[in-house]
């Protein structure tokens, strides 16, 4: 497969990625849901959760390559979520947050998993934005996002510097309100990198607009886990 990573950063698409957290997917509904994403103008599907049980998520990868010949990229809450079974791996740093377990703690506990593998790794800094509600994610990892617009484009730079080769813009699974188009645009034209937009996107509208702000890549997950009906908006 071609390189995931390449592709963003040579891409003049529009790309989108379907976000399937293991822990609320039905596997039963696999192959029904998994059709209605190769239908759809995704370009991406990226697995992943803030908080998900051993083995969880290899499952729903077993049930899901199968039925999909678009890339599936790993987007972990922890170490215990990484599987050889997908394509490629979001090798997430918090670098908006100062919890040092989220900054290089997992990330160093992933290695003698990914010495090896196969997988695509590729360097990320995750950045949490606010989105009007407390996120599994500030739960989880104990930080709080960013809401002053310096400093998240501050730490956006601060990350390729750092030698990150992606940058994802996270409101929040759930967000009230979406990562705006100001912090999109402000983030993008400081940053030399793909820009990965995702939190709070609900509609065919506010999808275009982080496009049009800037986004390389946009995600939606509470949208689709709220309503399937969701993919008639985005049919090819």
């Amino acid at each position: 497969m071609k390189s995931i990573l390449k592709y963003l950063k040579t891409s003049e698409k529009e790309n989108l990625a379907v976000l399937i957290d293991p822990d609320k997917f039905d596997l039963k509904k696999a192959s029904q849901f998994i059709d209605k994403v190769n239908k759809s103008i995704a370009t991406h599907v990226f697995v992943g959760g803030s908080i998900v049980e051993k083995d969880v998520t290899e499952a729903l990868l077993l049930a899901i390559k199968p039925l999909t010949n678009l890339p599936i990229v790993l987007f972990p809450g922890d170490v215990i979520q990484v599987s050889e079974k997908a394509d490629a791996i979001l090798f997430l740093s918090l670098v908006s947050g100062r919890n040092p377990e989220y900054l290089i703690g997992q990330q160093v506990k992933a290695v003698s998993k990914l010495r090896n593998s196969s997988l695509e790794i590729i360097p990320t800094g995750y950045i949490l934005v606010d989105g009007k509600k407390e996120t599994a994610t500030q739960k989880v990892t104990k930080t709080k996002p960013l809401n002053k617009l310096q400093e998240i484009v501050d730490t956006a730079k601060a990350a390729e510097f750092l030698g990150m080769q992606l940058v994802y813009l996270e409101a929040g699974s759930g967000a009230k309100q979406e990562v705006s188009g100001a912090v999109i645009s402000a983030v993008k034209s400081e940053i030399n990198i793909p820009l990965i937009v995702g939190g709070g996107i609900r509609s065919k509208f506010a999808i275009d607009k982080a496009f049009k702000a800037g986004a390389d890549l946009v995600v939606i997950g509470t949208a689709f886990e709220d309503d399937e009906s969701f993919f008639e908006e985005i049919r090819k």
